[in-house]
Formats: structure tokens, sequence, C-alpha cells
């Protein structure tokens, strides 16, 4: 989709593909009240700005969203290619999966959420070593870093989705 198609597409139509870049209705709802778009810059800086604004509620669901790291998201859907994309710096490597699932359980003991990282580019390494050194954060810290990390993620998938 173009940005002069976003621009004059119908809400219903533009819900599912905002929401599969970011699942908090309220974010959704400003990039749809904020149309048109003079171009594309315009556009994420309402989204970015929108990201930042989030609540940790908010945050909280849009976490239920997206998968761990280093499983692979089911279905057809476009929220699931995307996320099998980000992460396909994972790779194969049963020893990689596994160092994977062991952190995640740590960080999801730990911080009773999901460890969630923008990891279009990422390495496998590059994603166990982020995940070992966000379980020394303190809760404020993390929770910072995880609101910093979702906004990364809604602001590619949005310029993904608008080309």
């Amino acid at each position: 989709m173009n940005l002069q198609d976003f621009n004059s597409a119908r809400v219903d139509e533009l819900r599912p593909l905002l929401a599969a870049c970011c699942d908090v209705p309220r974010w959704v709802d400003r990039i749809l009240a904020d149309r048109p778009y003079a171009d594309l810059a315009a556009l994420t800086k309402v989204a970015d700005e929108a990201s930042r604004s989030l609540t940790s509620d908010e945050v909280a669901q849009a976490l239920a969203a997206h998968p761990r790291i280093g499983d692979r998201a089911e279905g057809s859907s476009t929220e699931a290619a995307w996320s099998r994309k980000e992460q396909s710096g994972v790779g194969d490597d049963p020893a990689v999966r596994e160092a994977l699932a062991a952190g995640n359980r740590a960080y999801e003991e730990r911080f009773n959420r999901v460890f969630l990282i923008c990891a279009t580019g990422l390495s496998a390494t590059e994603l166990l070593t982020a995940l070992n050194h966000r379980l020394t954060n303190d809760d404020t810290t993390e929770a910072s870093v995880v609101q910093e990390e979702l906004r990364k993620i809604a602001n590619l998938r949005l310029t993904k989705a608008i080309t």
C-alpha cells in the first residue's frame, strides 16, 4: 500500500494493518485520526509520538501479540509473516534455540512479560547477548527498554506496510 492509498482507505480496512504494527487501539486510533499525511516522515512521526505515550497496560497489551524470540510465529497473518522475517537471524541451530528458550524463561520469571527486542538484522549471538544483558536491568530501566523496542518494531512495520 502506498501513502496515497493509506490516506484514502476506509478505517475498517486499515485497522488490521495498523494493529499488526502495534496492537494497541489508542495507537491505531491516533494514526488514523491524523490522516491524511503529506509524506512517510509525517506518518512515522505521529506513530513515534503515539508509541512513546503508551501506558504500561498498553505495552503489556502489545506484547501479547508478539511471540517469544526464537519461537516461529504460526499462521498467515501479516503480523506472523513480519515476525518470522524479523527473527530470521535466529537460525535453526538447536543449541542457540535452547539458549534462547532458557533466556526467555529466565526473563519471563524476572519481569513477568515476554522478552521483546527489535530483532531485524540481529544475529542469534546478538539476540542472546542483549537478552542476557537485559536480565541485569532493574524493573524501571527494563520497562523503558521494552517501550523503546516496541516503538522501533511498530515504526519498522509501519514503514514496511506503507511502501
